[in-house]
């Protein structure tokens, strides 16, 4: 059994969803003017480039050779495709809706861990997936932060569909690839996600030259939320578990919605509050043991 969460893991949970929470705030200042391939490609590839880095500075060897299919279907599936999905939908949509809607990844995790896992489907999950359904209505379909254009709800869209992709990389990993190192794959991936993305980069170029003001948000992306928050993030999992360490989650809408309003000064309706609460909620039912 895992340890008790002791005040200093308490502590790395709240910086590390204050730090992811951010990440969406980023995004949307630079997936307007470079892109959602560019913002994407350039978070993951210099982020796995620091990490790498730090394996070398270390001394110690990710085994491209044994486990690289491993490291290039979670690079796919749990990194590229997620990161230019919320990237996409950040040109559109405000923050806030996408970290809440990120939340929803524990609730796909239960749905696919039944049919690939073999783990039972119980009232309680059940009962998850009623409310993060009505949690995702209530934000999506009654908030009035975010006007109705064209790109809502292919936005919308890509923001389920990004977090149905970290739920499908994390039953992978749980089948396929348990026995690697946890802080490895998050290099390789980041690596192998950047590799992926970078046909893309000719065919979708910056609609803008870059201001001093995306440059940060791209730097930022690439090293605290990709780089420092992986470090974070596997060291409590060592340290307290997935279960626990998931915990994150809940949090991260809160700093979501918080850093959206102070510096983007979005909008927060009691339509968005209601749904996030439903949403963390049934992540409550999934997450409990």
């Amino acid at each position: 059994m895992s340890a008790a969460v002791s005040r200093l893991d308490a502590l790395q949970l709240v910086v590390l969803a204050a730090i992811w929470g951010g990440s969406f705030i980023f995004m949307r200042i630079a997936a307007p003017v470079l892109g959602p391939i560019w913002t994407a490609d350039l978070r993951v590839g210099l982020g796995g480039l620091v990490l790498w880095v730090y394996f070398l500075v270390r001394g110690r060897s990710l085994g491209w050779r044994e486990h690289g299919g491993h490291y290039l279907v979670l690079g796919f599936v749990n990194t590229a495709l997620p990161f230019a999905l919320f990237s996409f939908a950040a040109q559109h949509l405000p923050a806030s809706y996408s970290v809440i809607l990120n939340a929803t990844s524990p609730l796909f995790g239960a749905v696919l861990a039944v049919f690939f896992l073999g783990e039972p489907l119980t009232a309680a999950k059940l009962g998850a997936l009623g409310l993060g359904a009505l949690g995702v209505a209530l934000v999506t379909d009654l908030g009035a932060g975010a006007s109705r254009g064209p790109m809502f709800w292919p936005s919308i869209a890509a923001c389920l569909l990004a977090p149905f992709c970290y739920a499908a990389g994390a039953t992978y990993l749980k089948r396929r690839a348990s026995h690697l190192d946890p802080a490895a794959i998050s290099t390789a991936s980041l690596l192998c996600a950047g590799l992926l993305l970078a046909p893309g980069l000719p065919l979708a170029p910056p609609r803008a030259p870059a201001t001093l003001a995306v440059i940060a948000s791209v730097a930022a992306l690439a090293v605290v939320c990709s780089a420092v928050a992986y470090l974070i993030y596997y060291r409590l999992l060592s340290r307290i578990g997935p279960t626990r360490a998931l915990t994150v989650t809940f949090l991260m809408p809160v700093f979501g919605m918080l850093w959206g309003r102070l510096f983007l000064d979005e909008v927060i309706t009691w339509q968005m509050l209601a749904g996030a609460a439903l949403v963390l909620a049934s992540l409550r039912l999934v997450l409990r043991r």
